[in-house]
C-alpha cells in the first residue's frame, strides 16, 4: 500500500530575522518523512511520524522559524521502491531534508540518493555500522544510535549476570546482522546458537523448539514490530519464560500494546524511556499520549529530536538554506535540548549518549511501557567511528 501525504504548517516565514539574514533566509522549507507505514512494521514508522508532526505542530508550524511543509511518505519495507520516492521527494519536490528512513536496509539504499542530491538524510532509528564508519557521509545524519549500541547493553548485562550460555536471534538482513554483532561485542560467554530468520517472519515454533531443547542461560532477540510481537507471546505459550528473555526493539512501546502481560518482566536496552526524569521528556510524553492516545516509544522519541535538531540548525543559519557547508555545521553543533537530556554527535555524526537496561511494565492506568531499571553506559560512542573519514 502506497502512503504520501503532505503536511504544511506556517502560512508565513517568521519576522524576527533581520538585515541581511532576513534577505537570504528562506520563504518556505520543505521536509520529507520517508518511513515505512504499510504491514506488520508499519507501527514503527508511525511513532516517529507522530513525534516528528508533534514537534513542528509545537513550534507553530514552522522550524528554525521558516514556513514549513512536511511530505509524509511510505517507503513499503521496499529499498526499489524506496530509492524512487526519494528521488521524488528532493529532486521534484525539492526536500531540504529527508527524515528517515526505519530499516538499515532502506537507509542504504536511499543515502546516496537523497546526499547526492544535497539534502540532508536525518535517521530516527536506522544506524548501520556502514554509515556510522567507513562509508559515513557528510550529509547523513543518525538522532537515534549506530544499530550496534542498544543490542551492547543487553551483551553486557548478560555478562555481568553471568549468564554463560546465550541463544541469539534475529531476522536476516543488516540490522538483525549488527545486533547480534553489538551483543557479543559486550558479551564473552557461549553461544550456543545464532539463528538468523527472513525478515517478516512471524511463526518462530521451529526456533522456540531449539531453545527449549539448548536450555540455554538466557535469549538475546532482535525482532522489530510484528515480529517480535509473535515471538514474545509464542515465548510465552511454549512455557520458555523460566529462562530470562532480552531484547531490543522487540519489547517495547511499539510492540506492548499487543504483547501486554506477556511482555511484563521482560528486559531491553535502550537510550531512553517514557519515564525519563527529566521535564521536556515528561512534557513530550504527557503531549504525545494526549494527542495521539498511545505510549510513545524511542522511534518517536527520535522523531520529535530529528524535528528539534532541523529546528536548531535552520535557526542558526538565519533561515539561509543555500549554504550547506553552514548548515551542515549547525547540524553538527547539536544546539538542541534534547528529551533524552545529554547528547552529541561523534565525528561520524552518529549520537555520543546514555544507555539503559529497560524493562517492561503495567503502569496504574493499564497501559504499557518500558521503564529504566539501570545505566549501563554513560556518554557511549559506536566502535565505528575511528573508521569514518568525512570527505
Amino acid at each position: 500500500m502506497s502512503f504520501v501525504r503532505s503536511a504544511t504548517f506556517g502560512l508565513l516565514a517568521t519576522t524576527a530575522l533581520t538585515g541581511a539574514a532576513m534577505a537570504q533566509a528562506a520563504e518556505a522549507l520543505t521536509v520529507g518523512v520517508m518511513v515505512n507505514l504499510s504491514g506488520p512494521a508499519a507501527v514503527l514508522g508511525e511513532q516517529a511520524r507522530d513525534g516528528f508532526l508533534l514537534a513542528v505542530e509545537e513550534m507553530g508550524g514552522q522550524l528554525g522559524g521558516v514556513a514549513t511543509e512536511v511530505k509524509i511518505v511510505d517507503d513499503e519495507l521496499k529499498p526499489d521502491v524506496a530509492v524512487n520516492k526519494a528521488k521524488e521527494l528532493v529532486e521534484r519536490d525539492g526536500a531540504d531534508f529527508v527524515v528517515g528512513p526505519i530499516f538499515s536496509n532502506i537507509a542504504g539504499a536511499i543515502a546516496k540518493p537523497v546526499t547526492d542530491a544535497g539534502a540532508f538524510l536525518i535517521s530516527p532509528n536506522a544506524g548501520p555500522s556502514n554509515l556510522a564508519g567507513a562509508e559515513c557521509n557528510p550529509n547523513f545524519f543518525a538522532v537515534s544510535y549506530q544499530n550496534d549500541q542498544n543490542h551492547e547493553v543487553l551483551g553486557k548485562y548478560a555478562q555481568d549476570q553471568g549468564f554463560g550460555r546465550v541463544f541469539l536471534l534475529a531476522p536476516n538482513y543488516q540490522a538483525g546482522k549488527d545486533a547480534l554483532a553489538g551483543f557479543k561485542n559486550s558479551y564473552e560467554g557461549e553461544v550456543v546458537n545464532e539463528i538468523y530468520t527472513p525478515l517478516g517472519q512471524l511463526d518462530f515454533s521451529a526456533e522456540l523448539a531449539q531453545i527449549a531443547a539448548e536450555q540455554p542461560d538466557a535469549v538475546y532477540a532482535f525482532m522489530p514490530g510484528g515480529m517480535g510481537v509473535n515471538l514474545v507471546k509464542q515465548y510465552r505459550q511454549a512455557g520458555l519464560e523460566t529462562i530470562p528473555f532480552l531484547s531490543a526493539f522487540t519489547v517495547d512501546e511499539t510492540t506492548l500494546p499487543a504483547t501486554q502481560d506477556a511482555a511484563v518482566g521482560f528486559f531491553g536496552g535502550s537510550n531512553w524511556a517514557p519515564n525519563m526524569d527529566n521535564p521536556q521528556s515528561q512534557a513530550f510524553v504527557a503531549a504525545y499520549e494526549a494527542k495521539y492516545g498511545t505510549v510513545p516509544g524511542s522511534y518517536a522519541m527520535h522523531g520529535y529530536d530529528a524535528a528539534l535538531l532541523i529546528d536548531s540548525a535552520v535557526k542558526t543559519v538565519g533561515g539561509d538554506l543555500s549554504d550547506k557547508d553552514a548548515l551542515r555545521a549547525a547540524l553538527e553543533a547539536a544546539e538542541f535540548t534534547s528529551l533524552r537530556g545529554d547528547f552529541a554527535f561523534g565525528p561520524n555524526h552518529f549520537p555520543i549518549q546514555d544507555f539503559y537496561l529497560v524493562t517492561a511494565a503495567k503502569r496504574e492506568d493499564g497501559k504499557f511501557e518500558t521503564q529504566i531499571a539501570e545505566t549501563i553506559f554513560e556518554d557511549y560512542a559506536d566502535n565505528y567511528a575511528a573508521a569514518c573519514q568525512m570527505n
